[in-house]
């Protein structure tokens, strides 16, 4: 089981702001990841801002983005033995086109 806590910097304001845009990444995120995608929530907020969260049969993935600063925060923890966390976090550093990224890895028992 693996759990990946990172953060995305240096993102367009648009792509965070985007709440169809973070679905469609969350989705494709956990694909690149081998996990199989249960179910998908958004929540956008005003004046900016979307909170996502995608439940995986392996577990979850989330994605909390502040546009005006450039910041996603983000998780992903899988215990599958075919998933692959790493290729998510990959994903989604190219989706939001992150200048600088940081991760720390865990591995959970």
């Amino acid at each position: 089981m693996k759990h990946i806590l990172f953060e995305l910097e240096g993102c367009p304001f648009s792509t965070l702001n985007d709440e169809e845009h973070i679905k469609f990444c969350l989705f494709h995120a956990a694909e690149a990841s081998h996990s199989k995608v249960l179910k998908i929530e958004t929540q956008k907020f005003l004046p900016q801002g979307v909170t996502g969260f995608a439940l995986l049969a392996e577990s979850h993935l989330s994605i909390h983005t502040w546009p005006e600063k450039g910041v996603a925060k983000c998780d992903i923890f899988t215990c599958g033995a075919k998933s692959t966390p790493e290729k998510a976090v990959e994903y989604l550093i190219e989706a939001f086109k992150a200048t600088k990224s940081t991760s720390q890895e865990y591995e959970r028992i």
